[in-house]
């Protein structure tokens, strides 16, 4: 075994050593993922110059040690410079094609990135059968940079290949031997690269245009249209495309190109969103408020309250990861109804292909109808999503308490309503806890994890730790009025809907909010979420916490009394044509508005893009700053996140304070400060924590980091 030390970091990443036919296997070794550092490049480069002089080797293997190949860069180095004498990627990668023996990869586990790179830089690839290949760089707001654009068509065919680059995702090795990625999968990989190796001759795949053919005119540029509803605001997505689409320069001249667009995109505001996204998922399932060493409890075992279209949703999670799980209704016919909508669900994406007939069978045969609670006995975890009434919660989970075994947790789905008020009808709240799904829950990625103030650490810990292995994102935040999102979201809507009395109308608002990167903005989300709903919803909070002096609109009332209840009844802010979710203003709509204006004395007026935007998302971080201050939310991140994967807030961005921290904490105060004055909005009042941060001259991240 020789191994390559690098001399600045004392770093031994690359590791060789020689079989008894003459072939050399190159080991790297980076733990945990074999991750691509600035010691692996310049290793990897001198230790391919000392094999390509060295005639006692007759070809070569390079693999990975552990479960990877290369799983991509060092995180640890992500937007830092290059150390001074380190090569390029690049340099390494060529470094493995130029030599003279014959090079084979032999991809025992994930190829993702610069791993796929360099193993496109071999002259030929072998998989096991548990590989994954890629070029995830589009998911950091940057594009491969180390000749993956050039590289994979001449593989795959150009189509093939911008599918994989633009998508980010990873393929399976069976995938990749159908798209000519892989040579072969084998159980011993690195026993069938060195046959490989010692049987063909070195190939260059930068000199074979053969997959590539002739390109028809406007090919990118219909690809790039096609792209555009998907991906809209992804920017390194379409420069993606023009990397790939240098394949008609010479191969020395597209790499330099590819290089360039490499270089551009790395100190872009997106590419700076969306490794703050990156480290974020990453850091939110390690709360600040749980020890690091707090076991959680095993969830072999769920049940849901309730089989309606949350609880359904919620059910099929449990089921999608192979969880029995057992859903309570209280008479058959609502079970049966239920059940039928899940059925239905999977039916659904049967039908589109996306899910075999016997997978559907195994899971519906995991969810099991139960209209007794002593059914509920031998669960790990009970999430109760009945409706959102205080009285009807505290009455289940005084029924829980009483049949639910010692251990289990208590969960409730509840979007608003106070946790710590529901676990005190439990003579065990430290096993209550928030998991608030969003709708549909079996498509929706977020958790809010809420924990009240009994929640064990066990308790919290276990409902963080269930949320990923039921394909979720758990957010963890503390018990106030609508949590984190919903809180946020009530300053958002009710600016919008200041500014239709002001002088916008619905479809002024939705177009600046789509415009910004939102799916849709907030008239449309609520016809989608019913009109209804929303009033249903500020009755209730009116119960709770009673009128307040500070002014509030009425229009969503008065479209509600119209019986225009959203996309269920085909008219809400909007109508609606049979069959179709694309909104249509409606005079009625408008009539009404100007009249809610003129009974409030409020003379009309052009309100700007920029006033709509600034009005409906500089409140939205304000409370942020306070959900900040208060403990509410942990971290800016945690906020982010919430509004990444429940509300839509474009990836692209970061999140409400990201964005925040990148446009700049003062700005958005000073504009607060000028709505606060000019609108006659004690709203609008920018909150103590906005303040100081602005005045340090510093950011969220910052004052986050300072704790």
């Amino acid at each position: 075994m020789i191994q390559t030390t690098d001399p600045e970091t004392e770093t031994v990443v690359v590791e060789t050593r020689d079989r008894p036919d003459g072939v050399r296997v190159v080991t790297l070794n980076n733990p945990p993922v074999n991750a691509i550092s600035s010691a692996m490049r310049r290793q990897l480069r001198d230790t391919m110059l000392e094999i390509d002089a060295d005639d006692s080797v007759k070809g070569v293997v390079l693999t990975g040690a552990g479960r990877a190949f290369i799983a991509g860069a060092d995180i640890r180095e992500f937007g830092k410079p290059n150390p001074p004498g380190a090569p390029s990627l690049t340099a390494g990668v060529h470094a493995v094609e130029d030599c003279n023996k014959t090079v084979v990869a032999a991809v025992n586990g994930a190829a993702a990135g610069g791993g796929l790179e360099v193993a496109l830089g071999c002259h030929y690839r072998v998989a096991g059968p548990k590989a994954r290949l890629g070029l995830p760089e589009v998911n950091l707001g940057t594009i491969p940079g180390a000749t993956g654009t050039q590289r994979l068509p001449r593989l795959t065919g150009l189509k093939s290949a911008l599918d994989m680059i633009v998508s980010g995702d990873l393929v399976s090795a069976a995938r990749a031997l159908e798209l000519g990625i892989i040579e072969a999968i084998e159980d011993d990989p690195v026993e069938a690269a060195a046959a490989i190796a010692l049987a063909r001759p070195p190939k260059k795949l930068r000199e074979d245009d053969s997959k590539i053919g002739e390109i028809p005119d406007g090919f990118f540029d219909d690809y790039k249209k096609g792209m555009a509803r998907r991906w809209r605001g992804f920017e390194a997505r379409f420069k993606a495309v023009d990397a790939v689409a240098k394949i008609v320069l010479p191969y020395d001249e597209a790499v330099e190109a590819e290089r360039a667009v490499f270089r551009e995109c790395q100190g872009t505001p997106e590419a700076r969103a969306m490794r703050h996204v990156f480290f974020s998922d990453r850091q939110a399932a390690r709360h600040p408020s749980i020890p690091k060493d707090t076991p959680a409890g095993t969830v072999e075992k769920a049940a849901v309250l309730g089989c309606g279209t949350m609880g359904g949703g919620i059910a099929m999670n449990f089921a999608n990861a192979g969880i029995p799980v057992t859903v309570l209704e209280t008479s058959e016919e609502a079970l049966e109804r239920g059940l039928g909508i899940i059925r239905d669900n999977y039916a659904g994406t049967v039908s589109r292909g996306r899910l075999s007939q016997e997978a559907m069978d195994r899971r519906m045969a995991l969810i099991t109808g139960a209209s007794d609670y002593a059914e509920l006995a031998d669960a790990d975890i009970v999430i109760e999503a009945v409706f959102e009434n205080m009285d009807i919660k505290k009455q289940v989970f005084g029924t829980l308490d009483s049949v639910c075994k010692d251990g289990a947790v208590l969960a409730t789905n509840t979007s608003t309503l106070d946790v710590d008020e529901i676990a005190d009808a439990t003579s065990r709240p430290e096993a209550v806890v928030g998991t608030h799904f969003f709708s549909p829950a079996n498509v929706m990625r977020l958790i809010e994890i809420v924990r009240g103030a009994k929640t064990s650490d066990e308790t919290a810990q276990t409902a963080m730790k269930m949320a990923p292995k039921i394909g979720k994102v758990g957010v963890m935040c503390g018990v106030c009025d609508g949590f984190v999102g919903n809180r946020m979201l009530y300053q958002y809507s009710r600016q919008a809907n200041f500014l239709i009395e002001e002088g916008a109308l619905p479809q002024d608002v939705d177009r600046v909010m789509f415009e910004f990167g939102l799916p849709m903005g907030p008239f449309a989300m609520g016809d989608l979420a019913g009109v209804d709903v929303g009033y249903l919803v500020r009755q209730e909070r009116i119960k709770k916490l009673g009128r307040t002096n500070k002014r509030e609109s009425t229009v969503a009332d008065k479209i509600y009394h119209l019986g225009r209840y959203g996309q269920k009844t085909r008219k809400g802010w909007y109508d609606y044509e049979p069959g179709s979710r694309t909104p249509k203003p409606n005079a009625e709509v408008t009539a009404l508005i100007e009249k809610a204006s003129a009974d409030l004395g409020i003379e009309r007026r052009d309100v700007s893009d920029d006033e709509i935007l600034e009005r409906c998302l500089y409140p939205l971080i304000n409370e942020g700053a306070k959900l900040l201050a208060e403990g509410i939310a942990a971290r800016p991140l945690d906020i982010d996140l919430i509004w990444i994967y429940g509300y839509g807030f474009p990836r692209y961005r970061g999140g409400p304070m990201h964005w925040a921290d990148e446009i700049g904490p003062a700005h958005v105060l000073e504009r607060l400060e000028h709505y606060a004055a000019t609108r006659d909005s004690d709203w609008l009042e920018p909150a103590t924590l906005l303040r100081e941060v602005a005045g340090q001259g510093t950011t969220f991240r910052e004052w986050a980091a300072a704790r």
